[in-house]
C-alpha cells in the first residue's frame, strides 16, 4: 500500500492505493490555507492515519502531489498563490518523521501525469503529457517513460507561457499567458459570473454571454494545446481539471485550431482525450509519485 497526498488550494485528499493503482481509502477536507501549513501538515497525517486503518495493509511509502512551484529532492514547498504562508514547508522531512516511510513529492501535475502514464490513457505509449485546466493551468510531460524535467530538476510552467502578449497580466509576470486567458476564473470573467462551472451550465441553456465565453476558452485551449503538439508531438495529451469536464463545449474549437496551427509536424498521431472517467487521477498520481521515485509504476 501506498499513502497518496494530494494537496490544492482548494482541498487536500488522502488515500490508500496498491501498486495495481486500485484505490482503497479516500477522505477529503477544505484546505483551509490561510489557517497556515501547521493546520494543513496535521490534516495531512489524521487522514493517512486514518486512509491506513480502512485499508488494513501496512503503508511501505507515501507519495505527494502538491500545487505550486515544490523542490522534489528536497522536498520542500516554493512561493505559492494558492497555498500562502506555506513557502519552506518540508512535507518530505515532516512525513517521514510521522509516519517512519520514504516519502516523494512532485508537483501536482507532474504527479498527474505519471498516473495517466501508468494506469490511464497513456498505458503502452511512449510520451504524454497531462493538462489541468482549473484554477490554473498546470501541465506534466512524460517522455520516455521518464518525467520531463528542466535544470536542477525544475518544473516547467507550461500554463505560463505566453499566447497573447496584449492579455491579462498575470500574477507570474508575464502578459497572457496560457493561464491568464484560459483558467477557469478566465472563463467565468468572460461569461460575467462567479465561477466557469456556471458559465458551462449556461452555455448548455443557449445563453448567448456564456456561449460566447466558451467560444473564447475553446480558442484559447487550442492555441496552448496546439502549441504543445508543435513542440513536442506527443503519442497522448490527457486532459483533466474542473473546466475539462465540460470538454464536449470546447472540443470543436480545441480541435480545429490545431488543424489550423500545426501544419509541419503530424498532429494526428497525438490523441486528445479527456482523463480517464472514474479514475481519481490526482491521488493514483500521487502514488505513482512514490513508484517513480522507488519502485515500478509500469
Amino acid at each position: 500500500m501506498i499513502g497518496a497526498v494530494d494537496i490544492g488550494g482548494t482541498k487536500i485528499a488522502v488515500g490508500m492505493v496498491d501498486e495495481s493503482g486500485q484505490l482503497f481509502a479516500r477522505f477529503e477536507n477544505p484546505t483551509d490555507p490561510n489557517r497556515g501549513p501547521g493546520y494543513g501538515l496535521a490534516l495531512v497525517c489524521e487522514m493517512l492515519w486514518k486512509a491506513s486503518s480502512q485499508a488494513g495493509g501496512k503503508m511501505n511509502g507515501i507519495g505527494i502531489g502538491c500545487t505550486g512551484p515544490v523542490d522534489p529532492f528536497t522536498g520542500t514547498l516554493g512561493p505559492n498563490e494558492f497555498l500562502p504562508g506555506w513557502e519552506g514547508l518540508n512535507l518530505v522531512d515532516e512525513l517521514q518523521r510521522e509516519f517512519s516511510v520514504k516519502v516523494a513529492l512532485e508537483n501536482d501535475a507532474d504527479a498527474a501525469a505519471l498516473g495517466e502514464y501508468a494506469w490511464g490513457a497513456g498505458k503502452g505509449v511512449d510520451h504524454l503529457i497531462y493538462v489541468t485546466v482549473s484554477t490554473g493551468i498546470g501541465c506534466g510531460i512524460v517522455l520516455d517513460g521518464k518525467l520531463y524535467r528542466g535544470a536542477d530538476g525544475s518544473h516547467p510552467e507550461i500554463g505560463h507561457h505566453v499566447i497573447d502578449p496584449s492579455g491579462p497580466l498575470c500574477f507570474c509576470g508575464a502578459s497572457g499567458c496560457w493561464e491568464s486567458l484560459a483558467c477557469g476564473p478566465a472563463l467565468a470573467r468572460e461569461g460575467k459570473m462567479n465561477s466557469a462551472q456556471e458559465v458551462c451550465a449556461a452555455a448548455e441553456r443557449g445563453e448567448s454571454t456564456a456561449l460566447k465565453a466558451v467560444e473564447r476558452e475553446g480558442y484559447y485551449l487550442g492555441l496552448g494545446l496546439a502549441n504543445l503538439v508543435t513542440l513536442f508531438i506527443p503519442n497522448v495529451i490527457t486532459l483533466g481539471g474542473g473546466v475539462m469536464r465540460s470538454h464536449h463545449l470546447f472540443w470543436d474549437a480545441i480541435q480545429a485550431t490545431i488543424r489550423k496551427t500545426c501544419g509541419l509536424v503530424p498532429y494526428k498521431k497525438t490523441t486528445l482525450v479527456p482523463v480517464t472517467p472514474g479514475m481519481d487521477i490526482n491521488l493514483l498520481g500521487a502514488a505513482c509519485v512514490w513508484l517513480h521515485r522507488y519502485g515500478e509504476s509500469k
